[in-house]
């Protein structure tokens, strides 16, 4: 097998830089891949992504913590807080994981975080997450898509 060099194509898309490095809180599943996709916004990875385990934040990409609305997700979030360092203030995504409000001890937490994040972000409960393959059939839904270009818009996204 030989190798032949091939002249580069110049590109008429701008290169885009990654904006949101992903960190999940209490694991990954459907709701983590579904608003790295919602923040992706269709760029393939390359505006927003899942960071592996032990993984750097990328320079000039703003760290987001995805946790779901349980008191023992908010109680992750505040010790990944007490450990973070002079990094950038992460964002919160807090997924909804029932269609009723958080319960009042998580609320409370969270509340009392909200000067250590960038902002919190909430995403409501999806009931379609359930029951699709992966997050490219769940923005298939209409009440995906609006949660989409609502956590955008939150997040001072287009």
């Amino acid at each position: 097998m030989s190798a032949q060099s091939v002249a580069s194509t110049p590109s008429t898309r701008a290169p885009v830089a990654l904006r949101y490095a992903l960190m999940p809180v209490n694991g990954s599943g459907i709701a983590l891949a579904t608003v790295a996709a919602m923040l992706d916004d269709g760029a393939g990875g390359s505006r927003a992504r899942v960071l592996g385990a032990g993984e750097y934040i990328p320079y000039g990409a703003a760290p987001v913590l995805v946790a779901d609305t349980t008191l023992y997700g908010a109680t992750q979030v505040e010790e990944i807080l007490q450990r973070w360092g002079s990094l950038p203030k992460p964002w919160l995504v807090w997924v909804a994981d029932a269609p009723t409000r958080p319960v009042q001890d998580a609320r409370f937490l969270v509340r009392a975080l909200e000067g250590r994040l960038a902002g919190v972000a909430r995403v409501p409960y999806l009931p379609v997450l359930r029951a699709v393959k992966g997050p490219e059939k769940a923005l298939e839904f209409k009440d995906v898509r609006a949660a989409a270009e609502k956590l955008r818009r939150t997040m001072g996204g287009k």
